[in-house]
């Protein structure tokens, strides 16, 4: 079994190398554009490893105590080619998907398995050429595979005492190996994105860890209308484009959402835009929005610029927030839109909206991208650039998450600083307010436990003063909007069906040619890129459903509580809970609901805000416009 499993090691990490190297060659200018050879090829012997570690770890663990037998080799054998038989399968199969698709077979190769006599037919009349000579290849190169793999039944016999030191040692090397890395989370496809081409991304993979991945996350896709009660899709649409204020037809019957916004303000040239998503920051620690008085420089800054009041999250999770501040995109029952197969490219973002009008998008994170999924996902759909903590140099502190939020906010004032008169755009993620609460020494004053939420809150509050004390001093403040908002609150909790004191959050635009105002009116993370593009001067088409601030009111807020769907209009909350019709309360603004009549009106909108994003997705209709 030994023999054998170094056999299929060797085997398939050459296939899988050769086959790699073959598809970078044959995308040789994109390949070069996106970074050059290096990436794909390192990146793609790390995937492998992982996914091989995974499928020889149990007979190589078992191998000191039955490699001798013949059952074991003979059936260890068996498995080991039909691992091989689909690994050439898949790789023989992705230059032809490449070609149709712009990607290594994804969710797609399983999803036609549900239409085989269309499939079939499709694939007998449209790729007979192709099918035949990846029919060839397979046979070939299974075949040498099949007969390299044959079970030999004179492997040596271990010894009693070596066994359990071998089997430890096997263990721990196929652990280390499956989870690619020695950082806090495993490797995943997001590890090994390196460029904005999303295809290139996909390279470093191997179509059998690409399919088996998008299976997995094919059980993520949860729609909102499996929970929901049932509305008809003209029906859902129509409310929608009412309740996001968007009169007349559809510009395109495609994507209902679709729409032209004509900015409010006008420039000689567009203003940059930087977006700062601070870490579980709720309104519960920020002394102006009535909370604990723990941040005196938020409530300063929010006396210079523009600040919401009554400003909430869609939900409870870091990747729900950046799906709302940077892609506009309405919560459902499923994961985030970062996670999401569907939506890994051709997504609506803001980026990809500026990136047609010259600027270059980055995102910086404290921590490591690729979990939650952001750097695939980001690098998939608009974004030129993504700095974690990988490309930070030598950070004055770094914890359980990350470099620290003042190592984050130095990031980006050095960048901002680099970019020159280059329009450009960046969302800064900090992660220092997170359990454990760890934050540099000598910074703040503790107060009781130096390790709590309440002293990671001022210490980002610290931070978050000491950039912007610089970024007001700096050439770029005078051309640059900043946002500054909270992704979520900290440990949302309580007995309400939907805790809506929990869901509110700090929101404040600040810059050099943003009017000072305080807003009072109910306003959603979804309205945030819709107004920061009309305050630095870009008229677009977008599909955002979130209202333009600087123009209307939209008089609502929009919430997912695990599947529990909150409406907040005026003093008025609609909840759906699964498989229950509509219940409905009155918020006094603080912590209170209180039971109310029914209004189906406010009801049928809500249901509708509810059900559209999880059709919207499914049918891929959140998309950049046809240029």
């Amino acid at each position: 079994m030994r023999r054998l499993t170094l056999r299929f090691l060797a085997a398939t990490l050459l296939l899988l190398t050769l086959s790699r190297l073959g598809l970078a060659l044959w995308q040789h200018s994109r390949v070069s554009d996106a970074g050059g050879l290096w990436p794909v090829i390192f990146g793609g012997w790390r995937i492998d490893l992982s996914l091989l570690a995974m499928m020889v770890a149990f007979p190589a663990i078992l191998s000191p105590w039955l490699g001798h037998r013949p059952l074991a080799v003979r059936v260890t054998a068996w498995w080991y080619r039909l691992c091989w038989l689909l690994l050439v399968l898949l790789e023989v199969a992705t230059p032809q998907f490449i070609v149709e698709y712009d990607t290594r077979p994804n969710r797609l190769f399983v999803e036609y398995l549900s239409s085989p006599v269309e499939v079939a037919s499709m694939l007998w009349h449209g790729y007979k050429l192709p099918i035949a000579l990846g029919l060839v290849a397979w046979a070939i190169i299974g075949w040498l595979g099949w007969r390299m793999l044959s079970p030999q039944l004179r492997d040596a016999r271990t010894g009693w005492i070596a066994r359990v030191p071998i089997s430890a040692v096997i263990f721990v090397a196929c652990l280390l190996a499956a989870r690619g890395t020695l950082q806090h989370r495993p490797i995943n496809e997001a590890t090994v994105a390196f460029s904005s081409d999303s295809m290139v991304n996909t390279l470093p993979l191997n179509s059998f860890y690409n399919v088996a991945n998008a299976i997995d996350d094919m059980r993520s896709e949860r729609s909102s209308a499996d929970v929901y009660p049932p509305m008809d899709a003209d029906t859902m649409n129509a409310e929608l484009r009412r309740s996001a204020g968007l009169d007349g037809p559809a510009l395109d019957a495609r994507y209902p959402s679709m729409h032209r916004q004509e900015a409010s303000t006008s420039h000689p040239r567009p203003l940059n835009l930087v977006i700062i998503v601070q870490e579980s920051l709720g309104a519960q620690f920020v002394g102006n929005l009535g909370g604990r008085d723990l941040t005196p420089n938020i409530d300063a800054l929010s006396k210079e610029g523009w600040a919401f009041n009554r400003a909430y999250a869609t939900g409870t999770r870091s990747a729900r927030g950046l799906e709302a501040i940077t892609t506009g995109f309405l919560p459902t029952t499923a994961e985030a839109v970062l996670k999401l197969p569907r939506s890994q490219r051709d997504f609506f973002t803001v980026a990809a909206l500026l990136g047609r009008q010259g600027f270059h998008s980055r995102f910086i994170y404290g921590g490591e991208a690729h979990f939650d999924n952001m750097r695939g996902f980001f690098f998939g759909n608009g974004f030129n650039e993504v700095v974690d903590r990988s490309s930070f140099v030598d950070p004055v502190f770094v914890g359980s998450w990350g470099a620290s939020d003042e190592d984050m906010f130095n990031e980006l004032h050095k960048r901002l600083l680099s970019d020159g008169d280059k329009p450009n755009f960046t969302v800064a993620f900090s992660v220092s307010n997170h359990t454990p609460w760890q934050y540099p020494a000598g910074r703040i004053s503790p107060i009781g436990n130096p390790a709590s939420v309440e002293n990671t809150v001022r210490y980002a509050d610290y931070a978050i003063g000491k950039f912007f004390n610089e970024a007001k001093k700096s050439p770029y403040w005078q051309n640059t909007v900043f946002l500054l908002i909270a992704d979520h609150d900290a440990r949302v909790h309580g007995a309400s069906l939907v805790p809506v004191e929990h869901f509110h959050i700090p929101a404040l635009i600040l810059g050099g040619q943003v009017p000072v105002r305080s807003d009072d009116r109910i306003v959603s993370q979804i309205d945030m890129a819709p107004t920061l593009l009309s305050l630095i001067g870009i008229s677009s088409t977008h599909p955002m459903p979130g209202a333009d601030l600087t123009v209307r009111d939209p008089h609502r807020a929009i919430m997912q509580y695990g599947d529990n769907f909150g409406y907040l209009k005026d003093d008025q909350l609609v909840v759906y809970e699964p498989f229950k019709p509509a219940s409905q309360f009155t918020y006094d603004g603080k912590s209170t609901l209180t039971p109310a009549t029914v209004d189906p009106i406010l009801a049928k909108e809500a249901l509708a805000n509810a059900l559209w994003p999880s059709w919207a997705y499914k049918e891929q209709r959140y998309r950049m416009p046809d240029r």
